[in-house]
């Protein structure tokens, strides 16, 4: 049964950092792209960023490049988010998500006070 389990989310402010980390279980990690999403109660889920199954490639969305990276640690079965210089827009529920198939995690709250 795939598992996922996001972490590390909280309060910060703005252009402050933070990490988030997805755990995941019951697939083979190593062969499947990640993606992040985020979603304002009220508002459509977006696409934040993809990586790669093998961490070689990723892709953002515009609205966070240069500021938000994506990594994984397919020793760990994890995946990163790392948030820098925050903005109060960035506040959301941010989930992962095995690229192939509708799994998702349960999320975590960021928010990003001005």
């Amino acid at each position: 049964q795939v598992h996922l389990v996001e972490s590390g989310g909280g309060l910060v402010q703005a252009g402050g950092s933070l990490r988030l980390s997805c755990v995941a279980s019951g697939f083979d990690f190593s062969r499947y792209g990640m993606s992040w999403y985020r979603q304002v109660p009220g508002k459509e889920r977006e696409w934040v960023a993809w990586i790669m199954n093998t961490g070689s490639l990723t892709n953002y969305a515009d609205s966070v490049k240069g500021r938000l990276t994506v990594s994984r640690d397919n020793t760990k079965n994890t995946v990163f988010l790392q948030m820098d210089n925050l903005r109060p827009d960035d506040t959301a529920i941010y989930y992962c998500k095995r690229t192939d198939g509708d799994f998702w995690g349960q999320g975590a709250q960021v928010t990003v006070s001005s």
